[in-house]
């Protein structure tokens, strides 16, 4: 006669995999619910955990919610020749640029910054029309859920959407990134700096400071008194001068320093661009 298990006893592997679901979840909450239990007991990993989250939230999020707006686009006129507008395409080290016409509401295309390679070979740039380079501009209303904008991004090899309002101005834009990082976090990008720099200066003067820099190597840097009694790091900071989790793009003033977003996602702030505020 076999005796059975105390129920007191230690749980093999296979209880443990079985337990967090042992009853199908009725809503998204109890589902939520039943994966931070299975984390909690191991059997998922808070990578993953966060990963399926993530999905989850982008269902419910529409494109205005992460769009950049409209005041912080930067574009290029096609107007402009190359001489005007390549210091500001090395500058912002973005990949893809929205080329305008007499206004932003007047989109003619994208820019890639690889289709201007040709032009390092060029003896001049006179005869160059940027029209010749576009690509088209794939348009989508605010209202747009980004798991469906996700799905047209991976289906048309696009990257970027302008995002247009319910009166067909330009209100933002939006890229495949944007929507990649809602779901893992954040995607390095051409902005990150090496693993052991917590400041880089940049040949504008600007700086790019990442978020976790401790506040007492900041103001080692800048000569700055700022007090990290309530806060640790420089993102920490920057977060309370917003009074809220900043999406990037947004800007803040703080004591002298005008601070922009580079790269953040629904937990913290990772990288961002330092201007000194000339008095």
């Amino acid at each position: 006669m076999s005796e059975d298990r105390p129920s007191s006893g230690p749980k093999t592997w296979l209880e443990k995999l079985v337990q967090p679901f042992a009853h199908e979840p009725r809503n998204r909450q109890e589902l939520l619910e039943l994966l931070r239990d299975a984390q909690r007991n191991e059997v998922l990993d808070l990578e993953a955990l966060t990963i399926i989250e993530g999905a989850m939230q982008v269902a419910d999020m529409q494109v205005r919610d992460i769009m950049i707006p409209r005041s912080q686009m930067i574009t290029i006129k096609a107007s402009q020749k190359p001489r005007e507008f390549l210091p500001s395409l090395i500058e912002e080290g973005h990949s893809r640029f929205p080329v305008i016409g007499e206004s932003i509401d007047d989109v003619l295309g994208i820019l890639l910054a690889k289709d201007l390679l040709p032009l390092l070979l060029a003896e001049g740039t006179e005869r160059f029309n940027i029209k010749d380079v576009l690509r088209p501009a794939t348009c989508v209303p605010e209202s747009k859920r980004l798991n469906v904008l996700l799905k047209e991004f991976r289906s048309t090899h696009n990257h970027m959407a302008i995002v247009i309002d319910e009166y067909g101005g330009v209100s933002g834009l939006i890229t495949i990134e944007d929507v990649l990082e809602q779901i893992v976090g954040d995607i390095e990008d051409e902005h990150d700096i090496d693993d052991e720099d917590y400041i880089k200066s940049l040949p504008s003067g600007d700086f790019l400071v990442k978020g976790l820099t401790p506040i007492e190597e900041f103001n080692e840097h800048f000569d700055t008194e700022f007090s990290d009694e309530e806060f640790d790091t420089f993102g920490g900071l920057v977060m309370n001068a917003f009074g809220h989790l900043p999406k990037r793009n947004e800007i803040v003033e703080l004591d002298g320093f005008r601070v922009r977003i580079l790269n953040s996602d629904s937990r913290r702030v990772h990288l961002l661009r330092v201007t000194l505020i000339q008095p």
